[in-house]
């Protein structure tokens, strides 16, 4: 405290650092079960070994058929192809689960050599390539919905000539090379040929053969385009056609595809032994025609939902606990929580209920409770979801609508709105107008950003749950932080008593441009979270119409917002200096302790940190949730302010006899 208010928030602002860099570095779900993504040069080896791998499972039908060689060449390129496989994973860097690998690639060596069957080959390729993806991971799918007319028109440009303009492997270019153009319109082949293979091929050719790379020729964004559009030439518009109703009538679908990584991985092969061979080569021909339709909407939200809580408990039924939390955070994050924003303006209870019946499900998982208490819990959950799906599929209330989106934004608002008017109250208290453009700067940068925010969030990537959770509990826990080491030192000025000496000897070295610097840096973060959140509830809400509610309600709560930033400006003003930081210091010791809750509530939501419920009330408003590491957080919070005023108190009572 002595170091003054920079030295404190120069401290402090390494939180800032450490929280928005893993927010933002595209965490997965089950973010602290899953191993951090490898260097861009492991990442080249890493995709080279898959593409072996793949061509492998692909393409050894040719080299080898009931157990007899039918093709010298093709066999001995397998066993080539194996070796390397083998030499590249034992080259890469030491990791867990590297010598699993190498035990499979190793048994894939010998399954080879002893002419094992098509569909072992396969299986254990194709084994030995997910689990590479697993310890080493590499981005598995397009940023942005790929572009088919444009993949159309660079296929025509850059691979007719040797695949042919209906991809039969015809073209003039091709004839004579050797091996031959690969046949795209082949279904066999593309059973077992995934997107994320096309690309791979695509954008670093294949060695040993004519097949070149673009990756120096066409942008990522166009090759996964080309790898989409070339996924078509395998099945007709019939079978599209059977595809598109069967997505639109079984909903359980979506559980199998989730999203565009799901299905840029996923073979038809895979998809075939879970929901049939016709089915799978249907819905699979659809989608990688019609990628968008992979969308999030009411009834397929909670359709993923019910079905990856399924999938969570059957999980945990084999005895596999950790891929039944995954499927388990899955079904909140995926499936339920972008719908929430309609719940609360529905039926505010039912969202808690919902929230608290997941957390209960996923604690019981994380404590390996007997699979009876953990089938009764998803059995509950599945209640309130078909509770909630009769709120949200009853008939639109403009009301309902504009009440929600008024909520959302005062709701939301009003914490960014204390922390920001406290500290421009602060300044003015202080007479140092000069640092106030630093703090204006802050919150309207963040603005700004939650426009950039929204931008992306809808033309370029899918925020995932797991990364919005990551973004607002990191972030709440760095302005938790500041704002409570901020309380403490407003507290102990306002038992000085000696304002004018203060000022005078001290604020010129307590507020240097590097603090004015930390306070935009609070300013920013305070707003900007309030403002993400805000942003994604307001994308939901528009998806189900009535957009005149919806932007009256924003207006209304902008005024509100408006009214209550005049008054708390014009009250700061009048309160004596001792008391405004005394008075002030407490709000900002509960607003600490609401971000601390809400935080951890976040953490806990995108699966950092594990779900312990306990037996406590929920207060939202508080950032009070009956789970354990929430409220923890919070009591240290009470503990480090108790703490800091007895430590103010006993300072300013030894300063008095000192004098």
């Amino acid at each position: 405290m002595k170091n003054g208010l920079g030295a404190r928030l120069l401290r402090q602002s390494r939180i800032l650092i450490f929280g928005l860099v893993l927010a933002f570095a595209g965490t997965p779900h089950g973010a602290a079960a899953q191993t951090a993504q490898v260097s861009a040069e492991v990442g080249a080896e890493v995709r080279q070994v898959w593409k072996l791998l793949d061509y492998l499972a692909v393409d050894y039908p040719g080299a080898v058929t009931d157990g007899k060689i039918v093709s010298d060449a093709e066999f001995a390129e397998m066993k080539e192809f194996s070796n390397t496989a083998l030499a590249r994973l034992t080259g890469l860097p030491a990791r867990e689960g590297q010598q699993d690998l190498i035990k499979q690639a190793q048994a894939l060596q010998s399954a080879i050599i002893a002419l094992g069957s098509p569909a072992d080959i396969a299986r254990i390729a194709h084994g030995v390539a997910d689990g590479l993806l697993a310890v080493y991971p590499v981005p598995l799918a397009p940023s942005k919905t790929p572009d088919l007319a444009r993949g159309q028109a660079l296929y025509a440009e850059h691979c007719a000539g040797c695949h042919g303009l209906q991809g039969r492997g015809d073209g003039e270019a091709g004839k004579g090379l050797e091996p031959a153009p690969i046949a795209f319109t082949d279904h066999e082949r593309a059973r077992a040929r995934s997107l994320f293979s096309l690309y791979e091929v695509t954008t670093q050719g294949l060695a040993d053969t004519p097949m070149i790379g673009f990756q120096e020729r066409i942008s990522e964004e166009d090759r996964w385009s080309v790898a989409y559009f070339i996924s078509t030439f395998s099945a007709g518009n019939d079978v599209r056609a059977q595809g598109e109703k069967l997505w639109a009538e079984d909903t359980t679908l979506r559980a199998h595809l989730p999203n565009l990584e799901s299905l840029t991985r996923i073979l038809e092969s895979d998809l075939a032994a879970d929901v049939g061979s016709d089915k799978a080569y249907a819905v699979l021909s659809y989608l990688r025609g019609n990628p968008g339709a992979i969308v999030q909407d009411t009834a397929g939200g909670l359709a993923l939902a019910r079905a990856q809580l399924a999938e969570s408990l059957k999980a945990y039924q084999t005895g596999d606990a950790k891929r039944a939390g995954t499927l388990a955070l899955s079904s909140y994050l995926d499936g339920f929580e972008p719908l929430e924003p309609a719940v609360r303006g529905r039926d505010a209870d039912l969202l808690a209920r919902v929230e608290s019946g997941m957390i209960s499900y996923r604690s019981l998982i994380n404590s390996h409770a007997p699979y009876d208490q953990v089938a009764a819990q998803a059995a509950v959950v599945n209640g309130l979801f078909n509770t909630a799906e009769t709120v949200l599929l009853g008939a639109e209330d403009s009301l309902t609508t504009f009440l929600g989106a008024y909520t959302i934004l005062v709701r939301e608002g009003i914490e960014a709105l204390l922390v920001v008017v406290a500290m421009l109250a602060f300044l003015g208290k202080v007479e140092r107008h000069d640092v106030l453009p630093y703090v204006h700067g802050g919150w309207i940068g963040a603005l700004a950003a939650g426009v950039v925010t929204w931008a992306l969030a809808v033309y370029v990537v899918d925020i995932s749950g797991a990364n919005r959770e990551l973004t607002e509990g990191f972030a709440a826990l760095f302005a938790a932080v500041i704002l409570l080491g901020v309380g403490i030192w407003m507290h102990q000025k306002s038992l000085a008593g000696r304002w004018q000496t203060y000022i005078k000897e001290k604020l010129s070295t307590a507020l240097t441009k590097k603090s004015a610097w930390f306070l935009f840096t609070l300013a920013f973060v305070a707003v900007y979270r309030e403002v993400f959140e805000t942003i994604l509830f307001y994308v939901a809400l528009w998806t189900r119409g009535n957009g005149a509610a919806i932007l009256g309600g924003f207006a209304a709560g902008a005024v509100t917002l408006v009214v209550l930033t005049i008054i708390l400006m014009r009250t700061s003003r009048r309160l004596p200096i001792g008391q405004f930081f005394a008075w002030s210091s407490l709000l900002i010791g509960i607003l600490a302790f609401v971000l601390a809750g809400k935080g951890f509530a976040a953490l806990q939501e995108a699966g950092v940190v594990p779900a312990i419920v306990v037996d406590a009330p929920r207060i939202e408003l508080l950032g009070v949730y009956p789970s354990m590491w929430p409220l923890l957080a919070q009591a240290a919070v009470l503990v480090v302010a108790v703490a800091g005023y007895f430590w103010n108190t006993r300072g300013t009572a030894a300063d008095a006899q000192a004098s």
